[in-house]
């Protein structure tokens, strides 16, 4: 079993994000964005202006980035011209909360100070999350404003979205909460080269139910499953996500189909795929597909009984071994999980029987502990020839290492 541990530990690992901060009450947000660019592996240079510096202390942004804040571009102590270094360093600028004037400055192309400078002078992608009270964000002027710098293409809208904001007011204009902002970040800053691929991912488990108030499920979270498809749109693939009952908001650019059970995962899944499998390129199936189901669902709920109770259940369709058995070619790609209680050898041959009886490419391996309930995950990488064990990473940083497997698969295939 062959080591590596010199894999990426985050989609952001070794980029630069310049955060600017303008001054809306909606600033208090920009410290929990900072703690996710940091956490997706990102250095951060926080700038504010100087109305930002009354909602939000600079040394708060400083303690969270470990970095100095920049907030003015007249600043004796820095030498050089501070927008032009920020620039260069900065591989992204992203402005949040970016208000009505902000907003209007940089539709004007004006550089009157830091922010507006620095967006000028950036060399790569500039996100905004526009921050205001739905009347400002409705103005003709604002509209107009958006439209020019929409239309430019130099600066891409994460939001606003509707909500409640701080006058206690309802309307478009509430800030992108925080990680929907670092989605739009990662997307901006990721390679495109899954573009043209069509992948199909499950995730999560399937509940199958007993009766109207008690089934039959594992626990699995769904957060790998939604990881992949997450990198996999930022990537460029056309991604269509059939998800078991879990709690986790769809990923940007992801189409997704709920469901419940084995058999309606089933469902779903060969109507995204297509009966000939003409209609995708890659599957990835980390759903926890339930391996039984009762045989019979009571229409009301099974009343508690003293005596000892006995179910009768029948064996739900093993969805992976179905596909792998329908492929005529070598496409699509099939990536499966195993998860098991086994660790080392015992689970890297469980992996391997499982990538041979049910006909697919890859197989990701992992014990129970390592993944469920998890931020991140420890696995390994079986194919026929070889099985690579990975370190603990995100689950978003072993979605990537995955999906660059799928890619060159893809592409040999």
């Amino acid at each position: 079993m062959t080591d590596d541990s010199t894999l990426p530990h985050g989609p952001l690992s070794g980029r630069t994000v310049a955060l600017c901060v303008a001054g809306s009450i909606a600033a208090y947000k920009a410290v929990e964005l900072a703690r996710l660019l940091l956490k997706g592996g990102a250095r951060v240079v926080p700038v504010m202006t100087a109305s930002a510096a009354r909602f939000l202390g600079p040394v708060t942004l400083a303690g969270i980035t470990g970095e100095s804040v920049a907030t003015d571009m007249w600043d004796a102590s820095f030498a050089g011209e501070m927008h032009v270094r920020i620039a260069e360093r900065a591989d992204l600028v992203v402005v949040a909360p970016a208000t009505a004037d902000v907003l209007a400055r940089m539709a004007q192309g004006r550089a009157d100070d830091l922010v507006t400078a620095l967006v000028l002078c950036a060399r790569g992608p500039v996100l905004a999350a526009p921050a205001m009270h739905p009347r400002m964000w409705e103005h003709p002027a604002t509209q107009g404003n958006v439209a020019r710098l929409v239309e430019h293409k130099r600066v891409q809208l994460v939001g606003p979205v509707s909500g409640e904001v701080a006058s206690g007011d309802v309307g478009h204009g509430r800030m992108a909460e925080p990680d929907a902002i670092l989605a739009a970040v990662a997307t901006a800053l990721s390679p495109r080269d899954l573009a043209g691929l069509r992948v199909v991912v499950t995730a999560g488990p399937t509940l199958e139910d007993l009766d109207p108030v008690r089934f039959l499920g594992n626990r699995s979270s769904g957060k790998m499953g939604f990881a992949i498809a997450e990198r996999a749109a930022a990537r460029g693939a056309d991604v269509t996500l059939v998800a078991g009952p879990v709690g986790l908001p769809t990923p940007h650019g992801v189409r997704r189909v709920d469901v419940r059970g084995a058999v309606t995962m089933r469902q779903a899944l060969w109507q995204a795929m297509g009966v000939d499998l003409a209609k995708v390129d890659a599957l990835v199936m980390a759903a926890a597909v339930a391996d039984h189901r009762p045989a019979e669902t009571s229409a009301s709920k099974i009343k508690k009984v003293d005596a000892r109770v006995s179910l009768d259940l029948v064996k739900n369709p093993d969805l992976l071994a179905e596909v792998g058995a329908a492929r005529a070619g070598a496409r699509p790609v099939l990536v499966g999980f195993a998860v098991e209680t086994e660790r080392g050898e015992a689970l890297v041959a469980y992996a391997r029987r499982k990538l041979a009886e049910k006909h697919v490419d890859l197989v990701v391996a992992n014990d129970a502990s390592d993944s469920f309930g998890r931020e991140d995950n420890r696995a390994v990488l079986v194919t026929a020839a070889e099985a690579t064990e990975l370190p603990t990473m995100s689950k978003s940083s072993l979605a990537d290492v995955l999906l660059d497997r799928v890619r060159n698969l893809a592409r040999a295939k």
